[in-house]
């Protein structure tokens, strides 16, 4: 079997742990001063033995799954001024490797639900309590709303003149008329001008462009 290229032991508990916290990041606009991993299942009961603590880290200080640095991560967060924490939870019925970041500084907070799925490859499936699908194997595009008519017919609209395909939509909401999260995966990011359009619609909260993952 061909796995990604890492510094290892494991393509789920150590690439795939890079590359979940290395995507979780990318929805901050600025480094996190404190981050919190919530491990379930196998992370949580085999994730020291394979490096899942570093690889985590090491994904929040934006290190690829091959980067050498993954190794004194948790020593790195530190010097950045990173305050890293971990806990064993239960998270319910999802995958064993599964991990709820929260992530904070002073302007921002953010919530991630994500598994490593194997091989390396991830899925976010909250963000904020909200539901969203994030595989970054493309880039990608958050809008948090209110949940009102027209808004993913307008964010279509926009991403169709933009010349931008969806490959995948998925959308989430806590009640009729409150808070929504719009994710979708698409062929090519969106350029400076349609994120900007969407950032100043009346109804929308913020919107958060991913790139792909690296490594």
């Amino acid at each position: 079997m061909i796995g990604p290229v890492m510094v290892g032991p494991s393509s789920s508990h150590t690439a795939g742990a890079a590359r979940l916290a290395w995507l979780a990041r990318r929805l901050m606009d600025a480094p996190p001063r404190r981050v919190r991993f919530g491990l379930h299942g196998s992370f949580a009961k085999t994730g020291k033995g394979h490096g899942t603590h570093l690889a985590l880290a090491g994904g929040m200080l934006g290190f690829a799954p091959d980067d050498p640095r993954i190794k004194d991560a948790l020593e790195r967060a530190a010097d950045a001024g990173m305050a890293v924490e971990f806990e064993a939870v239960e998270l319910g019925d999802v995958h064993p490797n599964t991990v709820r970041i929260v992530m904070e500084n002073a302007e921002e907070r953010h919530e991630v639900l994500g598994s490593s799925i194997g091989g390396g490859s991830v899925r976010i499936w909250k963000v904020d309590g909200l539901d969203a699908y994030l595989s970054g194997e493309g880039p990608a595009l958050l809008v948090r709303h209110v949940d009102t008519p027209g808004v993913i017919a307008r964010v279509a609209r926009v991403l169709a003149d933009d010349e931008i395909n969806i490959a995948r939509i998925v959308s989430g909401r806590d009640r009729k008329g409150g808070e929504a999260l719009m994710s979708l995966e698409t062929d090519h990011p969106l350029s400076d001008v349609a994120l900007a359009y969407l950032a100043h619609l009346s109804y929308v909260h913020w919107v958060k462009a991913l790139p792909p993952l690296a490594g």
